[in-house]
């Protein structure tokens, strides 16, 4: 199995998975947002910048599936670096496709976004709406879709589309201004400094644990269905910032809203509970409060529990 983005958040969590499930794995990052000390030091680990296709299929070579998670994340990096975010997140995942079929690998998994969905008017979120990206990462996110079901089409390249709910869990980016934003509040809350809330904080989010997004992953490398169709990975569930701040406690403040961003999101997940045999585990409630538990002092554990 090739992991690439496998010292990203989700994808050193894939690979821990993976390697826990007797799978050789092989992890390709360039590191722009991973880390290396992410990476299992049981898996093969391979520099390799996805906007280069030259070498990218040699390291592909005798893999069975190729899961893509590759990418630089965050709407409103994208807003800021259109290009930049572009000829990874879109040209990237291109090449990742050509590499995987000059390689002969079986199949692509590759991770989308619920950012795809943009405003829409009904909820909850079905694979069958029509896209309405509001951001260019939601238009790069979505020319990757469109390229596995070419590529499926034309080459006979077995590919699976997920499209990723807010996911978070440990190891997720806790700085910087384009943290997500369960990491942002609770490093705030590690800092001692009010959480910020965007807009009114009635947005709404569905959540998903990365153990959960993990296991729909790896599903996919065996599902029944191969032509790239998107399969949503949510919770089926959706809590508003201002909830999501209060599990996790401490002052908050607000802050204009952010442009590019949907008011609401909320899966309909139908579609992976029948393709996939899936079902999401792990609540907000029980996910914040592991993170909370983990990031607390001694002190604060006791009083967590």
């Amino acid at each position: 199995m090739v992991v690439i983005g496998g010292a990203g958040f989700i994808g050193s969590h894939l690979v821990d998975a993976l390697l826990e499930r007797g799978f050789a794995v092989r992890v390709i990052d360039n590191f722009a947002t991973g880390r290396p000390e992410n990476v299992n030091p049981a898996a093969d680990l391979i520099e390799h910048d996805i906007r280069r296709l030259e070498g990218l299929s040699n390291h592909l070579r005798d893999a069975d599936c190729v899961f893509h998670l590759a990418a630089l994340p965050r709407v409103s990096l994208s807003v800021e670096k259109p290009v930049d975010t572009h000829l990874t997140n879109a040209l990237g995942t291109l090449n990742v496709l050509e590499a995987t079929r000059k390689a002969e690998v079986r199949r692509v998994v590759y991770a989308s976004s619920s950012s795809v969905y943009g405003e829409q008017e009904v909820l909850p979120l079905r694979e069958t709406m029509t896209p309405n990206p509001l951001s260019p990462y939601a238009a790069q996110k979505l020319a990757g879709e469109q390229y596995m079901r070419l590529f499926s089409r034309l080459y006979r390249l077995e590919t699976v589309v997920l499209r990723y709910f807010n996911v978070y869990g440990p190891r997720m980016q806790t700085d910087g201004p384009y943290a997500t934003v369960v990491a942002a509040f609770l490093e705030a809350r590690r800092r001692g400094l009010p959480m910020t809330i965007y807009g009114d904080g009635e947005q709404t989010r569905d959540f998903t644990y990365v153990s959960d997004a993990v296991e729909a992953t790896i599903r996919a490398s065996s599902s029944a269905v191969t032509d790239g169709r998107p399969i949503n990975v949510g919770s089926g569930r959706a809590l508003s910032v201002n909830r999501i701040a209060t599990l996790i406690g401490g002052p908050t403040v607000y802050a204009p809203s952010r442009l590019a961003e949907p008011r609401h999101t909320l899966a309909d997940i139908t579609l992976a509970n029948r393709l996939l045999g899936w079902y999401p585990r792990v609540t907000a409630e029980q996910g914040i409060a592991m993170l909370l538990k983990d990031a607390a002092s001694p002190l604060e554990r006791r009083l967590v529990k």
